[in-house]
């Protein structure tokens, strides 16, 4: 009796190798751009230019094809942020700036990445929310948590700030600006703001806020 096939990468000769990867990215737009509710595994092939029979072969189901997502999308982004970090060494300030300039360098190159934020995330009923949040987010959030209460301690950090609310402000300083840029460069005609105009407003807010030159 023959065995059914699992999910995974074709070996056949001539094989494009490449072709799971383009797959999983075309998935990952449109799941940012329509939701992942609003994008099924057909629509996905034919954006991709394959047959549903491909796609059972590369990524076997719907689920499958979200854990893909997760592992070979999300997880390396936030691992390369967390990566930064650790090497950032223990001085707060050297740890907020890595944080921003590695988060903002992490999103921008990764368009997908604000959109699906937003939908999967961010949203109530996100379908990436628990596993975003849950096994990816909430170690970085941890830590950067108890960072800003050691510090507070040692009389090294402002003591009306709350140091459960500092993590969602470096969240909404660098993952907002980027999630919303089709809006306000638009409307405000800010077509030369970069990815490091980004970063450095970030940190300037969160250095000086909006202190008056005296």
């Amino acid at each position: 009796m023959a065995q059914p096939r699992k999910p995974g990468r074709p070996s056949k000769v001539g094989d494009d190798p490449d072709r799971r990867s383009r797959i999983l990215d075309i998935a990952t737009d449109l799941f940012g751009r329509h939701g992942i509710a609003g994008t099924s595994m057909s629509s996905i092939a034919r954006e991709a230019r394959v047959t549903p029979a491909l796609m059972h072969y590369y990524f076997g189901n719907r689920d499958s094809l979200i854990e893909a997502l997760v592992t070979e999308r999300l997880q390396p982004a936030v691992a390369g942020v967390a990566q930064a970090m650790a090497g950032a060494g223990d001085d707060l300030r050297d740890q907020i700036h890595c944080f921003v300039r590695s988060m903002i360098e992490a999103i921008a190159s990764r368009p997908w990445f604000p959109p699906l934020w937003v939908r999967e995330v961010l949203s109530e009923g996100g379908l990436l929310r628990a596993r975003v949040v849950g096994q990816l987010g909430a170690p970085i959030m941890q830590r950067m948590r108890d960072r800003f209460a050691n510090a507070q301690a040692r009389g090294e950090l402002n003591p009306d700030l709350d140091p459960n609310l500092l993590f969602v402000t470096l969240i909404a300083l660098t993952m907002f600006p980027l999630a919303s840029q089709s809006i306000w460069r638009g409307q405000l005609g800010a077509t030369e703001v970069t990815a490091d105009t980004i970063a450095d407003h970030a940190l300037a807010l969160l250095e000086r806020g909006l202190e008056m030159p005296k």
